[in-house]
């Protein structure tokens, strides 16, 4: 007989166990006093270009594997950036048959993270030997740009050479919380949370 009770106990357990949820669910207040807040992530590209002419391209050459001349410093989203021409190239094993180039990061203490566009202008003016890289963290330079030297006196005029250089610093933020009228159907279904 014991066990019988027990049995017949059990299902009305559980019924008030599920009223019990469904009260608590159900008395929640109303929007007045528990206003429905969004927020919105938001990433966006902040651009900023620069041109770097090396006059007296010839007079360069035998500056020495490592040496750099360097741009003007530019802004580009907040940061300072500039161009790094090595004319004998950066390492040793570039054996002064490549030049190289790198775009910068000036500031200091800072981590960031752009994209880049470095290209070298031919003697008509038009952009060639595009390259797209990123730029990430704390380093100071991000690149290389690597062309042959027999093949840079294709891009000199007047024994110039011009190089163009665009950043965009890709940057997010989180706008503020809005308060927005509470979906229709809260609380409606029987105590079941909106999914």
């Amino acid at each position: 007989m014991a066990r019988k009770r027990a049995a017949e106990a059990t299902p009305g357990t559980a019924d008030n166990q599920k009223k019990s949820q469904e009260i608590s669910i159900n008395s929640i207040p109303s929007s007045s006093s528990n206003p429905f807040t969004t927020s919105t992530s938001l990433t966006e590209t902040v651009t900023g270009s620069h041109q770097f002419k090396i006059t007296d391209y010839s007079l360069l050459k035998g500056l020495g594997f490592g040496k750099y001349i360097a741009s003007e410093t530019f802004d580009a989203g907040g940061y300072k950036w500039a161009i790094h021409f090595y004319p004998d190239g950066k390492h040793l094993e570039d054996n002064a048959a490549f030049v190289s180039c790198f775009i910068a990061l000036a500031s200091e203490g800072t981590d960031v993270r752009a994209l880049f566009e470095l290209a070298l202008l031919d003697q008509s003016g038009k952009e060639r030997h595009k390259v797209h890289s990123h730029f990430e963290a704390r380093t100071l330079e991000n690149g290389p740009y690597k062309l042959k030297y027999r093949e840079a006196t294709d891009y000199l005029k007047d024994d110039c050479l011009i190089l163009h250089c665009k950043v965009g610093v890709v940057k997010s933020h989180t706008e503020g919380s809005k308060t927005e009228p509470p979906p229709d159907d809260i609380g409606q279904h029987s105590g079941e949370l909106p999914e």
